[in-house]
């Protein structure tokens, strides 16, 4: 009975381990110097996602590279943030965030237009589930700094949802007004032309 319930339990666990895709952005490798030599110990970053609106991201430490990936993998399962997409592949609006001096630019994009962003912030949004967006990183290149910050630019992300509630808004009220402004500017744009 007791091998049973420990059998069901792991299965469960790896069925819910199953439905996310991790991403390994960075490795350091760091060495301490001792009596006989150096010893060498390894630091893991790593992006899951379910790829359908949570990612976290974790950092691990051991002195074997696959020990701190799964400590890094483990940290980020614990940490998951549920991000609002539209349309489920892109942002609702542009946003900014920062982490240290890393600072990052995400910007909401039409569909087709794929993920444009380097190797730090496009673990994220792969992972994240996103298809179509836009994304600059300014100031420092450290990938956990652009890690950070970009989550602090997904964490300042607003849905129509929850703008509505807390306008005392219907969130039907709030798309019709973007669908005005959105003809507005193609009328204008046509106008030009």
């Amino acid at each position: 009975m007791a091998r049973e319930r420990e059998g069901r339990r792991r299965d469960d666990r790896e069925e819910r381990d199953s439905e996310f895709v991790d991403k390994l952005v960075h490795i350091n490798r760091v060495a301490k110097v001792v009596k006989g030599g150096r010893r060498f110990g390894f630091a893991a970053l790593v992006v899951v996602g379910d790829q359908k609106g949570r990612v976290g991201f974790g950092h691990g430490k051991a002195r074997e590279v696959p020990e701190a990936i799964r400590k890094a993998t483990e940290a980020a399962k614990r940490g998951l943030v549920r991000v609002a997409l539209r349309e489920g592949r892109t942002l609702h609006h542009d946003v900014q965030g920062r982490h240290g001096a890393g600072k990052v630019i995400l910007r909401a994009a039409p569909a087709g237009t794929g993920i444009i962003a380097g190797g730090p912030m496009r673990a994220v949004f792969e992972t994240l589930g996103m298809q179509d967006v836009v994304a600059k990183s300014l100031g420092s290149s450290n990938p956990y700094n652009l890690v950070r910050a970009t989550f602090d630019a997904l964490k300042n992300e607003d849905s129509p949802r929850s703008v509505a509630a807390r306008r005392g808004l219907k969130v039907s009220a709030l798309q019709a007004r973007r669908r005005d402004a959105d003809s507005a500017a193609s009328a204008d744009s046509a106008d030009a032309a």
